[in-house]
């Protein structure tokens, strides 16, 4: 009986404790599927289904004419879809990588940046259709591995504007914390540089979606939804691709010449600003040496970096902006400007110029002596003895002060990444960097544009559109509008007045009959425009160099009765500006206004270009 009752009191707590368990496992069940039903629900559906993104199509960059010079084309990317909650197989990162011609280590790195994503991982962008052939016949061996179309940034005519474009390529590390809380995520393609950077999210679009069931593996099993993206808005330039074609062509031709033909072996490098001077509307920048922008959208290898970065030209500084160099004579114009509107010196004035100035012995190139000479003369002649005798009588702060209302010292306001300021000589800037005073050598240097003077070839344009447009100096663009892909103006920039030259018209007009005689009979670069049939006004400049030999300077507008065009032109190591920089201003010129030389295509004509 005891026996007994102790098997039925052990049996009891038996069954009291397998209902126990059994109502905490209901229990518990009933709350996942009760109260953590949808939660789960929703996990289990994450897990089965993924969003794939559908890279936007940025927007295409037009000429003024609508001429497309940056697009996109389709392009094979190979992409990793990460499995659900697991990391990427090793087998499988081995196999690809040696596919596609990376090591594990370089492929892994590439996976690494983008930990924690369910979002398809781009590995390599814009493959041939070799290798996509050798991923599909293996793919049983890669799961999770995609072939995608995407988009692929297009640079129409490569090298071409390069530094006006910039490049695209994917978002690093520093620019996604930045740029996070815009919309911007991991993978995404951005601007980097130039124009590219600056309109990034109006050229960016919207990304569209598949929606995908996957297998455990991650991989696409059928497509159950899809929403197509919104393209970027187009960007049409004030640029002029018949100028800018045939700027980048006289500049090629230029320094090819000066290298091979001349002492000047290191004229490596050059840049052009085409600009009207009514509108401030940039026709053609050209930059040299320049790079092929197609090469950071697919990836840029480091090879090709290297070559980039070692290059002691720059390849890719935008020197129309961030050039920074003694302004040589074309700095004459602000000094005549300040010494007749000063009073110090008359148009009817005469002074003797012996080769040497009779202060302090600096003189002419190669000690030219042109005897008695008026303001005229010695603006169109480039008379340096002339113009040290103009800044001795002004004096360092009167030429600053003049400098400074023509603008320069100061951006444009291009508004272009990378763009320098340039220098205007001045006490503060000397005592602050060599502590020491001024002296008068220094002011002689500055009134001819050397020394301490800085300015880049934008600059320039800038001051010499103001001469010819009555005095207002006008922002620079590069844009005139922004549209849908559909055609609706989203935007228009207008011309934009920044300041207004505060000198009367006698002196104006006196600098323009100055600059007009360049051109002519006695002129520096009368040899270069002989026999032209259009009036131009111009000014050749010399910039001395400690680095190496003298950097060459012209700068024009044309017509001269009614000017339309500016043309600044600065190459770097090729001696004078008459013989460096005045034959690629007159290639551009011939084109801008369709004349045509005797030999060629038939007489020479003058006919107004499409943007007048």
């Amino acid at each position: 009986m005891a026996t007994s009752q102790r098997l039925g009191y052990r049996l009891d707590w038996f069954v009291i404790l397998v209902v126990a368990v059994f109502v905490v496992l209901v229990s518990r069940l009933g709350y996942l599927q009760i109260v953590q039903g949808q939660y789960y629900e929703r996990l289990a559906e994450g897990n089965r289904l993924r969003l794939l993104p559908i890279m936007a199509p940025r927007g295409i960059i037009m000429d003024r004419n609508g001429v497309p010079l940056v697009s996109n084309r389709p392009g094979f990317t190979v992409s990793i879809v990460p499995p659900n909650g697991r990391k990427i197989s090793g087998d499988v990162v081995e196999k690809l990588a040696g596919i596609i011609g990376l090591t594990p280590a370089e492929l892994h790195n590439r996976i690494s940046k983008h930990q924690g994503t369910y979002e398809p991982i781009r590995i390599k962008t814009d493959i041939g259709p070799e290798l996509v052939t050798r991923i599909e016949e293996r793919r049983h061996e890669l799961p999770g591995v995609i072939i995608e179309v995407q988009p692929v940034r297009n640079y129409v005519f490569k090298e071409l504007a390069a530094h006006v474009f910039g490049y695209v390529s994917e978002i690093n590390a520093d620019e996604l914390a930045k740029m996070k809380n815009q919309g911007y995520k991991a993978g995404d393609i951005v601007g980097k540089y130039g124009l590219e950077k600056v309109f990034d999210k109006e050229l960016r679009g919207v990304d569209g979606g598949s929606r995908m069931e996957v297998d455990v593996s991650g991989r696409p099993v059928q497509l159950l939804g899809k929403t197509e993206p919104q393209p970027g808005y187009n960007i049409i330039l004030t640029i002029d691709y018949r100028i800018q074609k045939a700027a980048e062509e006289a500049v090629e031709e230029q320094l090819h010449y000066l290298q091979t033909q001349t002492k000047f072996v290191n004229a490596k490098a050059a840049s052009v600003v085409v600009m009207n001077p009514m509108t401030g509307e940039i026709l053609a920048m050209v930059s040299r040496p320049a790079f092929d922008p197609n090469k950071f959208a697919v990836g840029l290898s480091e090879k090709d970096w290297k070559q980039l970065n070692e290059n002691p030209f720059h390849p890719m500084e935008n020197k129309a902006i961030a050039g920074q160099y003694p302004p040589g004579s074309t700095f004459k114009v602000v000094t005549g400007t300040a010494a007749l509107e000063l009073g110090k010196t008359t148009p009817e004035e005469k002074i003797l110029d012996t080769g040497r100035h009779w202060i302090i012995p600096k003189g002419n190139a190669a000690g030219e002596a042109l005897g008695w000479i008026d303001f005229r003369e010695a603006l169109s002649k480039s008379d340096n003895v002339y113009f040290y005798e103009m800044g001795n009588r002004l004096g360092i702060d009167n030429l600053e002060k003049y400098a400074r209302m023509f603008g320069l010292g100061a951006l444009t306001g291009i508004g272009l990444p990378g763009e320098m300021d340039g220098l205007v000589a001045n006490r503060k800037y000397k005592e602050k960097m060599y502590g020491e005073d001024w002296y008068l050598s220094e002011t002689f240097d500055a009134a001819i544009g050397q020394g301490f003077q800085l300015a880049t070839p934008l600059q320039i344009a800038v001051v010499y559109s103001e001469i010819a447009n009555g005095g207002q100096r006008l922002r620079p663009q590069l844009v005139k509008k922004i549209v849908s892909a559909t055609g609706s103006v989203v935007k228009i920039f207008e011309p934009e007045v920044l300041g207004q030259l505060q000198i009367s018209p006698g002196t104006l007009n006196l600098i323009r009959d100055s600059l007009r005689d360049v051109a002519r009979e006695g002129g520096t670069a009368a040899y270069e425009f002989r026999a032209f049939p259009l009036t131009i006004a111009g000014k050749t400049g010399t910039s001395e160099n400690p680095h190496g030999q003298d950097h060459g300077w012209f700068v024009a507008y044309a017509p001269f009765e009614e000017p339309r065009v500016v043309v600044s032109v600065l190459v770097e190591q090729g001696g004078f500006g008459s013989t460096a920089a005045a034959p690629i201003a007159r290639k551009i010129l011939e084109t801008v206004f369709n004349i045509s030389r005797p030999g060629t295509d038939g007489p020479k004509v003058y006919r107004k270009g499409t943007f007048l």
